[in-house]
């Protein structure tokens, strides 16, 4: 059965990497190719030649929602272009919203029950952020999983992603058993990496893996040291460089799990690894259920 994707999409280079991306690591999904349309509706260039014509006030706003709304398709309609010609069953999907952009995105992943969001991690959208700040806001209010994908992306970064192992952030707690069952099941066909970072305490094995659904793919396990600093963000550098040393197409960390020593690996980890990693990290939210 194909992944469901909601993929952000606001005609930026950003979002347009962010296509790419999810193609490779979801190839022969169905992809809801989703721009917010934000106030106010129009580009500023667009603005200012209304100005000139509209006889009043009432008559300028209609103008520049109308004008708004037919930027805001060829938008969408750009996006699916491309994720159709890539190999997606993509779908526009255009949604009106006054603002909470990561709450919105997130609502628009249950409306469609997705099975995942793929946002840029720096896209513009008209005069208005859109990716970027929202990417970190989606990740607190989604209860699916997300990939943010960085950018830019070295072209060794590119080329892993057709092939690459998945990196999991694994410190035995019930966020990294979430994890772990999203890299199975939604990134069939990869070889899995579960990365624990340097932790006295004995890290427990993971409580299940479906064979079934594991396949023919190795499940190996990675003893890390962590750097200095700051805990989470030693612990987000130790799974960033084991991403790069071993070429992994994807970083994948639960967003609340906490170790037996109770020292925090997924959580402010989970934060600190979307903000500093060169390759795309999907993050897992304690409350998804398998579907």
């Amino acid at each position: 059965m194909a992944v469901r994707v909601v993929m952000g999409y606001d005609g930026s280079q950003e979002s347009g990497t962010a296509i790419d991306v999810g193609v490779s690591l979801f190839p022969g999904a169905h992809g809801w190719i989703t721009y917010l349309w934000v106030p106010p509706f129009a580009s500023e260039k667009v603005r200012q030649r209304l100005r000139s014509r509209a006889r009043d006030t009432d008559e300028l706003v209609a103008l520049v929602e109308q004008e708004g709304e037919r930027e805001a398709q060829r938008v969408v309609t750009t996006g699916v272009t491309l994720a159709g010609a890539a190999g997606w069953d993509a779908e526009p999907l255009l949604k009106r919203t006054w603002g909470g952009e990561g709450w919105r995105i997130a609502q628009v992943a249950e409306e469609v029950d997705a099975d995942l969001v793929i946002v840029g991690s720096r896209g513009l959208g008209g005069a208005k952020a859109f990716l970027g700040s929202v990417s970190d806001l989606v990740v607190h209010y989604c209860a699916r999983p997300m990939v943010v994908v960085p950018h830019p992306m070295l072209s060794t970064e590119h080329e892993a992603l057709a092939g690459g192992p998945v990196i999991v952030g694994w410190d035995g707690s019930a966020g990294a058993e979430k994890a772990l069952e999203a890299a199975m099941r939604l990134l069939p066909d990869r070889d899995l990496l579960l990365v624990s970072v340097d932790n006295d305490d004995p890290v427990d094995e993971p409580a299940s893996v479906d064979a079934e659904v594991l396949g023919s793919r190795k499940v190996e396990r990675l003893r890390v040291e962590r750097g200095h600093g700051f805990p989470a963000h030693a612990c987000a550098d130790a799974l960033i460089s084991a991403a790069r040393d071993h070429d992994a197409a994807v970083i994948v960390v639960g967003s609340r799990g906490r170790s037996a020593a109770r020292k925090i690996l997924l959580g402010s980890v989970a934060m600190a690894t979307l903000h500093n990693a060169e390759r795309p990290v999907m993050v897992v939210p304690s409350e998804w259920e398998v579907p």
